[in-house]
């Protein structure tokens, strides 16, 4: 039986992709599989993204088995942060003045540093690898999902992104997104979905197995097998189990309930709540889809990280020609996915670029066109909670202008419950609103609120969970959360005069 190990450590993401359905055995930190080392058991092995280099997660006696599968001409195929770890170092120092390097193992001759990416990308095959082997000159599909996207190194070039935009701006160009060891068994890859989406690759990594019928056989049913294994727990040797699915409930021709986490800005907490929330869903049987209005979708990767769900098609919405499928369209593909919720994380403030003449461009609008109803998030940590319940109440009367239902008010990084119990009374009276709730600040040492920071995802997500069961009403969330209706988006003059009214 051939034999693929997944390396699953924490800050590793493995179900963020399926990888085309091939891996059968779990590695872990202590090198072994089913008793013996690694590089004697395994044929490949395939090593996920996630934050596996800003976790530090991978130890010696990991990586000795790492090199020992190199060694030994059994294929490698690292994805994003995976790639990284292959690697000689990257630097994380997004928001440093100076470098903040983390070694990698340097079987691939390249390096990192910062360079921001989400696109979908077209990339073009440029040389031949166990993974592209008689593809040169082909194209693949996939998605960019990177912080640290920067490539440089003497590393033979398998791969090239045409990219639109990086560092959050229009930049049309060709990337560097992929390159091999000399010998061309291991290969590292920054074009997420690369094997899911192409299934060229996935014959190539079949045939240098040379896998036979009953081979492939033996693999996709170990596989479904890992993947079953896997989704039994939220997150990473968290040792929180998720409980049978509780509902059962087919939508195929129906939409699932969806509820959009919005604010009065950024910097509010909407990711650390969404993904507490997500996670809390998946540990109760729930099956919870994630997306995220325009184009950042690394704002929902921790919740991939708990919830085993891969990124799909439709988990961006696009807003004028940022993100990635319009909202009709992606309204129509999670029909088919048996959701029981959606959460839709907003973008910056749920009024940002609304009054943009290009239509939508703003949550609010997505919102309006499909009937959802809103949770709105307002950050303590900037103005006070004083200034944060006068800021939501303003939020919401306008909503209300603009006909979109705010079903609740989280007062987000609260240093005062009574402060903020106090404001209540004020926010109802000028809302009307019934679901008020607090949260308190919570102290992430290894993480801020933005995405483009060192992150311990384990850490993060496991704060988000406990701090969500600790202080919302969550049975209360998922009635407040319902059907979509799409409608026509509201025309900009309509926009300017309710929203100026």
């Amino acid at each position: 039986m051939k034999k693929i190990g997944l390396l699953y450590v924490k800050g590793s993401l493995p179900m963020f992709e399926t990888f085309g359905n091939l891996p059968t055995h779990i590695l872990k930190n202590n090198g072994m599989v089913n008793g013996k080392k690694a590089h004697k058991e395994l044929d490949g092995l395939i090593i996920p993204g996630g934050s596996i280099i800003e976790s530090e997660s991978v130890k010696n006696t990991l990586m000795i088995e790492i090199r020992k599968i190199e060694r030994e001409g059994k294929f490698i195929f690292g994805m994003c942060s995976g790639f990284q770890l292959l690697a000689n170092q990257t630097d994380i120092g997004r928001k440093s003045p100076c470098a903040i390097e983390k070694k990698g193992l340097g079987i691939l001759d390249v390096s990192f540093s910062p360079m921001i990416g989400t696109d979908r990308v077209e990339a073009e095959i440029i040389d031949n690898s166990f993974l592209t082997e008689d593809l040169v000159g082909n194209k693949i599909t996939g998605f960019h999902c990177h912080t640290y996207g920067n490539i440089t190194g003497n590393a033979k070039p398998v791969l090239t992104s045409n990219v639109k935009r990086t560092d959050y701006t229009n930049d049309p160009r060709e990337l560097l997104s992929g390159v091999r060891n000399d010998e061309g068994n291991v290969v590292g890859v920054m074009v997420h979905g690369a094997l899911d989406e192409n299934t060229s690759l996935v014959e190539n990594i079949l045939k240098f197995l040379d896998c036979n019928e009953d081979n492939i056989l033996s693999i996709k049913n170990n596989n479904q097998k890992l993947l079953n294994q896997i989704k039994r727990e939220v997150g990473i040797e968290t040792g929180v189990k998720v409980k049978e699915n509780i509902s059962n409930i087919s939508y195929n021709d129906s939409y699932p309930r969806i509820i959009m986490m919005a604010s009065t800005g950024s910097d509010s907490g909407k990711t650390f709540i969404t993904t507490g929330l997500t996670g809390i869903l998946k540990k109760r049987g729930y099956k919870v889809g994630v997306l995220k209005v325009g184009p950042d979708i690394r704002d929902i990767v921790p919740s991939l990280y708990l919830n085993k769900e891969k990124m799909e098609r439709f988990s961006s919405i696009k807003i004028g020609s940022l993100g990635w499928k319009d909202l009709f369209d992606v309204l129509e593909d999670i029909k088919g996915h048996n959701y029981d919720i959606i959460i839709i994380e907003g973008v910056m403030s749920v009024f940002t670029g609304i009054l943009n003449e290009k239509i939508p461009f703003s949550s609010a609008e997505i919102a309006m066109a499909s009937n959802i109803p809103v949770l709105m998030v307002s950050p303590c940590n900037k103005g006070g909670i004083e200034t944060a319940a006068v800021d939501i109440a303003a939020h919401v009367d306008r909503m209300d202008k603009l006909g979109i239902n705010t079903a609740g008010v989280i007062l987000n990084k609260v240093y005062d419950e009574k402060i903020a119990e106090s404001t209540f009374k004020f926010i109802k009276s000028k809302t009307g609103i019934d679901f008020l709730t607090l949260v308190p600040k919570v102290k992430i040492t290894e993480r801020g609120n933005m995405p483009e920071v060192e992150i311990k995802l384990e850490d993060f997500c496991l704060n988000a969970m406990k701090t969500v069961e600790k202080y919302l009403d969550v049975d209360k969330i998922l009635e407040l959360a319902a059907k979509p209706k799409f409608k026509e988006y509201m025309e900009y003059k309509e926009i300017l005069n309710r929203f100026s009214s």
